[in-house]
């Protein structure tokens, strides 16, 4: 006897997160709609599947109509849609919170039975970074308006197609310096393959409602992550952790070129530690053991060693 395939709808699919999520949705034997702004960028993700298994849909965050229709008849609707600079002043708050509370809204409005929202560690209706304000309100608005929802709070995300460390790497390749800010803030870097893995463990029935953490095996500083890349690499170059009012006043300028690689708000967020909080549940409660960096960070770095040779002595300390 033929059971009906389940349906989810996945807004921001084509995203790095988002890519390893389908990829597990089609494995898991779902039926996946991918709710994207730009569903050409989005065919290649058909591949994942059988013929017809994934469905690119166009659905830009906040128009309504066009995610009633991506939503309608689906089981699972998972929210991954994020931005870490805003294009226009307010951005932060229609992406993470409004842009949320609307799909939200309507997921229980068409009887979905689990809705899933990725949101990051840091989220904090108090903090002085308008990013993790948002963070904070999404989640907030999300529980209002479909109370099972379940939260994952992800610490920065790596691998291969990570914009942390292949940034960075990029940036030691030609730079003879490195320029960081906040270089003792703490992060605790979680894998990709992880943060997805944990987006299908969610939907179990006991993680309705729940706000887990997730992390890595690894807490690092931030200085110690950027050396750590070059020592895999294979690349000696000078750290420099900038003073903040510097770093400040660079930013005015670097937040308004296409690429905002450094921008004020994100110099606050970077002066908080971001690791899973004490008491927090996490991957393992989750059922899930996370990756370790030393892994799988080195297989994609390697693009960026002098003739494909570099060292694992970081990894080995």
């Amino acid at each position: 006897m033929q059971t009906t395939r389940k349906i989810a709808t996945v807004f921001g699919g084509s995203g790095f997160l988002g890519r390893h999520v389908v990829q597990r949705l089609t494995a898991a034997d779902y039926i996946v709609r991918v709710a994207v702004r730009d569903v050409e960028g989005a065919k290649f993700l058909q591949t994942m599947g059988d013929v017809g298994q994934v469905v690119p849909l166009y659905a830009p965050l906040g128009n309504e109509g066009d995610a009633i229709r991506a939503i309608g008849g689906a089981d699972v609707v998972i929210n991954l849609v994020g931005i870490l600079a805003e294009g226009r002043a307010g951005d932060f708050m229609r992406v993470h919170a409004e842009g949320a509370q609307l799909l939200a809204r309507l997921a229980g409005a068409a009887g979905v039975a689990r809705f899933i929202q990725v949101s990051a560690i840091g989220a904090d209706a108090q903090s002085p970074s308008a990013y993790a304000r948002s963070k904070a309100a999404g989640e907030a608005a999300v529980h209002a308006a479909f109370p099972r929802a379940t939260i994952l709070r992800p610490s920065i995300i790596f691998g291969p197609e990570d914009q942390f460390f292949n940034r960075f790497a990029a940036m030691a390749v030609n730079a003879p310096v490195i320029p960081i800010v906040h270089g003792a803030t703490r992060f605790q870097p979680v894998y990709v393959g992880d943060v997805a893995a944990a987006v299908l463990a969610a939907l179990a029935p006991e993680a309705a409602g729940r706000t887990y953490e997730l992390g890595g095996p690894e807490v690092m500083s931030f200085r110690a992550l950027i050396a750590l890349m070059l020592a895999q690499i294979g690349r000696r170059r000078r750290i420099i952790d900038l003073p903040v009012a510097l770093a400040r006043l660079q930013a005015v300028f670097l937040e308004r070129l296409p690429g905002k690689l450094l921008t004020r708000d994100q110099i606050l967020l970077l002066a908080r530690d971001n690791v899973v909080a004490p008491g927090m549940p996490g991957l393992e409660a989750l059922g899930l053991v996370p990756a370790s960096m030393a892994l799988i960070v080195p297989g994609y770095l390697a693009r960026y060693r002098h003739n494909g040779k570099g060292t694992d002595a970081a990894f080995r300390e």
